[in-house]
């Protein structure tokens, strides 16, 4: 074992040790984030709009602060962009954050001097936490890829932007410099298929013990590795031993991307975006992720369903319970103020308190009441991958199919099969089922003849990859939304096969 992985074991104990005090106080953490927050930020231009000096309760943050979106917070935003101090945080940002929206084109992003060492020591602290629990440290002597956007950043009222990725580039410890690959050079290669053919040149003959990447493009960096070698990914890298992914559901990904290991490795799940750094799988055996209580954000949780009423119900840390699907808010150092990020959250533990992500509060198919979301969909694809162990999948969507004849509308499965079911229409009825155990209004509607059963259209292989490419997003940290409620998605996928 080298020096590092040596050093990383009492570091990970200390770090462990430390989380453990808000860990056992939540909800004192949480008040004492919120406090802080709202104190450092009363003479900005949002906190002096908004009464933030005569706050007193989370009942009084609710009366003064609404949930808002990008779109709601724009006002701002532009002040921000145009190179004006104190408007949402004290000073000026240290970074935006750029990413694109769904509704509002580019989004920016504040990243604050307060915030950015929670987008970096989470995903320390996430890596230190697995060597603390886990014993394993060794992967910290060789080499770790982290497949990402382009660290190059541009200027916007005189503040450094680019992707969240490509910023927290720059702030990679100088300890782990030699370690990291890509090259600085080769990450700033913007097109995803030159760039990806220079990442294997690099690392084809390197000891890769870490690789970590948005799942669907993790695999398709390890697709060209076997196509150039001939060999699985454990016989190139043979102490490849930890993957690190965050961003999507790795379910329905996970057995072709084990396959093309040829061996089990661990996983570590994060939770980041560029608002934040929100959570971390703590446990190997555990899938819900460690929901960080003291790293400058608080956090509000709204029921789903209640999201879009015009005064939803707002809950705190001390208010939630496991099981209910909440759409999450955050306020924040980095200017952030009841900001609702567009995901939904399921609390899997209360002690300590623990999530996974659900689904997209704006990503359903609701064409005909039945609400179905994206946790949903991905539940019911990978409990009929398992009874259909020669399928392989590469991506999928759902769509509504919405006929102008009753009772012939239905759900529309775009599918990218690495490997067909043998009976498309065995596949089809046991995928059609499970959604149906899964979704009671779902299965209301096709008992009561409103909606069909579902259809699978199996798309070309690369079709997906194809289609990204046409729009700009192959590669870094772009994803495919699960579902959606219109046929955008759906008909450009389809037009891509024509």
């Amino acid at each position: 074992m080298g020096v590092k992985a040596l050093l990383s074991k009492p570091l990970a104990a200390f770090v462990h040790k430390k989380h453990q005090s808000w860990v056992q106080h939540p909800v004192a953490a949480q008040q004492a984030v919120f406090e802080e927050i709202l104190h450092k930020a009363q003479h900005t231009r949002f906190g002096r709009d908004h009464g933030f000096s005569n706050i007193k309760s989370h009942a009084d943050y609710v009366k003064a602060v609404p949930v808002r979106d990008y779109e709601g917070l724009s006002m701002y935003f532009d002040l921000v962009k145009q190179g004006q101090a104190d408007v949402l945080w004290p000073g000026k940002p240290l970074y935006l954050a750029k990413t694109s929206g769904t509704t509002s084109g580019t989004k920016y992003i504040p990243i604050t001097r307060d915030s950015i060492p929670n987008h970096i020591n989470g995903a320390r602290d996430a890596l230190l936490n697995y060597v603390h629990e886990t014993g394993k440290a060794q992967f910290i002597d060789g080499k770790m890829i982290f497949l990402s956007g382009s660290p190059e950043l541009e200027e916007v009222g005189g503040i450094k932007t680019g992707r969240l990725s490509g910023i927290a580039n720059h702030h990679v410890p100088g300890y782990l410099r030699t370690n990291q690959l890509p090259s600085y050079e080769t990450n700033c290669i913007e097109d995803w298929e030159t760039k990806l053919d220079q990442i294997i040149e690099e690392t084809i003959e390197e000891d890769m013990t870490l690789i970590s990447g948005i799942p669907p493009w993790v695999q398709m960096y390890f697709d060209k590795l076997m196509r150039q070698t001939g060999k699985k990914i454990k016989d190139i890298f043979p102490n490849f031993s930890l993957f690190v992914y965050g961003g999507v559901n790795f379910e329905p990904y996970r057995k072709k991307l084990i396959e093309s290991v040829g061996k089990e490795v661990d996983s570590i799940e994060l939770f980041p975006a560029s608002e934040g750094f929100f959570a971390y799988q703590n446990e190997q055996n555990d899938r819900g992720l460690l929901l960080l209580l003291n790293a400058g954000i608080f956090y509000e949780f709204i029921p789903a369903e209640e999201y879009f009423s015009p005064q939803p119900t707002r809950l705190t840390i001390g208010e939630v319970e496991p099981d209910v699907n909440y759409a999450l808010v955050i306020s924040s150092n980095a200017g952030l103020w009841s900001y609702a990020i567009g995901d939904t959250v399921k609390f899997t533990s209360i002690q300590p308190y623990k999530v996974v992500v659900s689904g997209r509060i704006k990503h359903f198919i609701s064409a005909f009441g039945e609400h179905v979301i994206g946790e949903e969909v991905e539940k019911a694809m990978q409990r009929t991958m398992a009874k259909f162990s020669n399928v392989e999948l590469v991506e999928f969507t759902v769509a509504p199919y919405v006929s102008q004849n009753q009772g012939q509308s239905y759900h529309e499965w775009l599918v990218e099969f690495a490997r067909p079911p043998l009976n498309m229409d065995n596949f089809e009825k046991e995928l059609e089922s499970q959604l149906q155990k899964l979704n009671s209004y779902y299965d209301d509607l096709i008992k009561g003849n409103i909606l069909q059963n579902l259809k699978i259209t199996s798309l070309p292989l690369g079709t997906f990859r194809n289609y990204m490419k046409s729009q700009g997003k192959l590669g870094g940290q772009n994803k495919v939304p699960r579902l959606s409620n219109d046929r955008h998605l759906a008909s450009g996928l389809l037009a891509i096969t024509n």
